[in-house]
């Protein structure tokens, strides 16, 4: 039987706590989400689908695994999202201040908050990489400033963000996004011009959060809120890697997928993206 707590179901040698470079943070929160419950159940899918991976990367011709990759306990029993944040923060900073490469799986969205404050304290000159159909710019949403669609406007108070793939906000939204700094999918969907113009906006540090409904639901119909449009596999995975060559890219998370267990092909995505982006950070000319 496949573990279900080690990405990778790596051998012990690759996937000790002190001998690794990589560690993985599961949070399984999704008590703020609006529409379709069951983000909470992710990170253990997407762990379980990661088993069945090929660990070679053809395309860069690396193993990453064998940098070491750490799964640690999830976190799984905060109530209040701020009690989850604070939770994760100390997680984080424990793991960071080993110098680990932290990648954080979830849960709903607002599982970034905590990494992200955490990573913008350890990196100068700190920006936050957003992938996501939705802007996450209120301030407050049902009485909280720590709601899963209040991500960014917590983001934006210590890091400058870049957004793309965005194609849904409340007008309300309108005042707190930057034009010169969001990519909206109707205006990338049909041309790569707006790559380097995305990457111009990055700061030399970069830290990437993915929310899962950037993708077309035609490849990820398993997250609480899909919209049309978005993203498809090799858009988004050329856009990071142009990100991880021209960027120093600190840290990343992966959030709101919600498992299906009639459809495991989006769990496998979620896991081969994880590992996608690991094998160009730790590749040649990647972080060593």
């Amino acid at each position: 039987m496949k573990k279900e707590n080690n990405f990778g179901d790596l051998p012990k040698q690759y996937s000790n706590e002190k001998d690794s470079k990589i560690v993985i943070i599961p949070v399984h929160y999704d008590k703020t989400s609006t529409w379709i419950k069951g983000a909470d159940k992710g990170p253990k899918a997407l762990i379980e689908a990661s088993a069945n991976m090929e660990l070679y990367d053809i395309e860069t011709d690396s193993e990453a695994y064998k940098q070491g990759i750490f799964t640690d306990t999830p976190i799984s029993e905060s109530n209040t999202p701020e009690d989850m944040i604070d939770e994760v923060s100390n997680k984080v900073k424990q793991h960071l201040d080993n110098d680990k490469f932290v990648i954080t799986i979830g849960g709903e969205h607002s599982v970034s908050i905590g990494t992200l404050k955490e990573h913008a304290k350890k990196y100068d000159d700190l920006c936050v990489l957003q992938l996501d159909a939705h802007a996450d710019l209120r301030n407050e949403y049902e009485g909280s400033k720590n709601n899963h669609a209040c991500v960014m406007s917590r983001a934006k108070e210590t890091c400058k963000v870049i957004q793309v793939g965005i194609r849904s906000m409340d007008v309300s939204e309108k005042e707190n996004n930057d034009p010169d700094n969001i990519f909206f999918a109707h205006t990338i969907h049909d041309n790569k011009e707006w790559f380097d113009k995305a990457i111009s906006r990055l700061n030399k540090n970069v830290y990437i959060t993915v929310d899962l409904d950037v993708f077309d639901p035609s490849i990820m119909p398993s997250t609480g809120t899909p919209e049309p449009g978005g993203l498809l596999w090799y858009d988004a995975i050329s856009f990071l890697k142009k990100v991880i060559e021209e960027r120093n890219v600190v840290g990343f998370d992966v959030v709101e997928l919600c498992p299906n267990k009639y459809n495991k092909s989006p769990d496998f995505l979620v896991a081969k993206l994880i590992y996608k982006l690991l094998s160009y950070i730790f590749s040649k000319g990647g972080k060593k």
